[in-house]
């Protein structure tokens, strides 16, 4: 099992306390280092405020040295696709090749009037968010020589030398989130390399994988995509420090036993081994108190090697 860290910088951090945790988190042999891409807290004051999701991966490329780093998930309602191609495979190349992009299709209605990006309805968000999928990886997947053409309902684009390509060949992994029943799954099996289920139970994680499989059954593809779970942790070596560490991040305790990784370490051991069953392979510890570098030591130390 791969266990990745997961940041929600929105909630208002700086890039320095980006780079404690992702700094952090490679020297004590996480997977990844992800964000998300947001703009507007959700809950709190937001203070000092939110952070660029490609600005802070592009500091990051060159302030890390080997943890892997990206989104989950870039909205595609914030960029355009021929800017954001250009922008991965940059910070691609800054890092050695160790960029991922999830790419969603953007559901926060309020963070769209707060910084005065359209917000479309959810149909024409999900036909934005395939159009870019085939532009950003039709762009990376190019030959060298060789000019790129899109002609679609939102997106157009004309004779692109499609440059700069990426490090990673054919191109960074791209992955699709979330557990819609028709559309994201389709999306998965066209362009995933990663699907991920956020914050989903285990029965609801499981019908979502299960909606993968069958699509790319139907659709003939034979090699499927990872799966993998985001699911907000809250160690604790007792039931007291769990206890601390919720109320730190102003959540439920009970609630998050039922809906993340939340107890002593080997009670959630045994809640990863029951995502495991359920088909995930890689998890996302989404962590929300940046400060608590200790909380990330232990999880280390006393969850990962049972891994």
């Amino acid at each position: 099992m791969d266990l990745r860290i997961f940041t929600e910088p929105q909630q208002g951090a700086t890039y320095d306390q980006l780079l404690r945790v992702a700094r952090a988190a490679e020297a004590l042999g996480y997977g990844a280092f992800f964000r998300s891409d947001h703009y507007l807290t959700m809950g709190g004051d937001g203070q000092p405020g939110p952070t660029d999701a490609w600005i802070t991966l592009a500091g990051l490329a060159r302030d890390t040295t080997t943890i892997r780093l990206g989104t989950l998930l870039t909205a595609a309602t914030f960029r355009l696709p021929g800017p954001l191609a250009i922008a991965v495979a940059e910070v691609d190349a800054m890092s050695g090749g160790r960029i991922e992009l999830g790419l969603g299709a953007g559901w926060y209605a309020e963070e769209h009037t707060a910084y005065g990006l359209p917000f479309p309805s959810v149909h024409e968000r999900f036909d934005r968010l395939e159009e870019q999928l085939e532009i950003i990886t039709g762009l990376w997947d190019t030959p060298d020589g060789e000019l790129f053409s899109f002609a679609g309902n939102h997106y157009q684009l004309s004779e692109s030398p499609a440059l700069p390509k990426p490090v990673q060949r054919p191109h960074p992994p791209v992955i699709v989130g979330g557990t819609g029943l028709r559309r994201t799954p389709a999306l998965a099996v066209r362009y995933a390399d990663e699907y991920n289920v956020p914050f989903g139970s285990i029965p609801d994680t499981e019908a979502a994988f299960r909606r993968v499989r069958e699509a790319c059954a139907a659709a003939g593809r034979s090699v499927e995509p990872l799966y993998s779970a985001a699911q907000t942790v809250c160690c604790g070596v007792s039931q007291s420090e769990v206890k601390r560490r919720a109320a730190a991040i102003g959540r439920d305790l009970e609630q998050m036993r039922g809906e993340g990784l939340a107890g002593t370490p080997d009670e959630i051991v045994d809640k990863i081994g029951r995502l495991a069953a359920a088909g995930v392979r890689r998890i996302y510890l989404q962590v929300l108190d940046l400060s608590d570098l200790d909380h990330l030591q232990l999880v280390a130390d006393k969850v990962m090697p049972q891994l």
